[in-house]
């Protein structure tokens, strides 16, 4: 046999994405460059990796148990990369950071510095929404993770990055004509929400209940970009963290509809488990952020502190 290393990823991530085309989208790789290197990895085999009915791929028993194999030696090549890189002194390992959807607008620019100055780091960047981010910090499967609301059912330390604005938003084609009673404002037009689990769908739903409004139309979608969309096209209104629909209102697709209440005002913070043994990397991450937090927002988030 004269399989590669490649080859091992490459089969390791449709194994995991069970989709030759997602596993491409993750690697960064055309299709059909996927698809080669699975044939040309399947055909050192003699009995069937994959198998494909109608145009989904599946994985046969013997596929699996190749990919567990091919995970324990991926596994083994990063520590010898991580092993060297501490032997020349520098710092190695991986990061693994769960963040909420809103997230994704704000931490990469408080990792992106410390990323260039340790080549030798690996992250792994989970986005999902909020009930995943804690359901992965407290089984202690990532360093760290990003909310917007703090838990209750844990217990944590954190460390607040910036604050969260959630405006109510609607399209930029929308006549409005000024009303600030909240109630007035959603008779007529549809409430669109998150997803159960959403951090944005529990302050949505709390603002909602504090006020006492009657939401008599309501629609649900899975991410903030589904959302900034639909009401963008005119199927609703919805309360909308700022940092994420800047472009949008620049352009003016989209429109800011002042109601009394509104802003609600939160932080994203970086939290972790509370007596948590960190890493040399997860140490030195929380450190790096600690120092150049102030300058980092000053640097990149002036528009909207301001």
């Amino acid at each position: 046999m004269n399989y590669t290393l490649n080859q091992l990823q490459i089969f390791l991530k449709i194994v995991q994405t069970q989709s030759v085309t997602k596993a491409a989208e993750a690697l960064h790789l055309t299709q059909p460059a996927v698809s080669i290197q699975l044939r040309n990895f399947q055909d050192q085999f003699d009995i069937p990796l994959t198998e494909v009915i109608g145009r989904k791929i599946y994985i046969t028993d013997f596929g699996h148990e190749i990919a567990e194999a091919a995970d324990q030696i991926i596994s083994q090549v990063q520590a010898i990369n991580y092993k060297t890189q501490a032997y020349k002194g520098k710092l190695s390992g991986k990061l693994k950071i769960s963040i909420v959807s809103t997230g994704k607008y704000i931490m990469p620019f408080f990792l992106a510095n410390f990323m260039k100055q340790h080549e030798g780091i690996e992250l792994l960047m989970d986005v999902t929404n909020k009930s995943k981010v804690l359901e992965s910090l407290k089984n202690n499967e990532v360093d760290f993770a990003l909310v917007s609301i703090i838990p209750t059912t844990l217990e944590v330390e954190q460390l607040d990055l910036l604050q969260n604005k959630l405006y109510l938003v609607g399209s930029g084609d929308d006549a409005f004509d000024g009303e600030t009673n909240t109630q007035k404002i959603f008779e007529n037009r549809p409430m669109i929400y998150r997803e159960q689990g959403s951090g944005t769908r529990q302050i949505m739903e709390r603002f909602i209940k504090d006020n006492a409004i009657s939401v008599f139309k309501t629609m649900e979608l899975t991410s903030n970009e589904a959302v900034k969309q639909a009401v963008i096209a005119g199927l609703g209104y919805s309360i909308m963290p700022l940092i994420g629909i800047k472009n949008a209102l620049r352009s003016n697709d989209l429109q800011i509809i002042p109601v009394d209440g509104l802003p609600i005002t939160t932080n994203w913070s970086l939290i972790w488990l509370k007596g948590k043994k960190h890493s040399p990397v997860a140490s030195a991450v929380l450190s790096h952020i600690q120092t150049e937090k102030e300058q980092i927002i000053q640097q990149k988030f002036q528009w909207y502190t301001q």
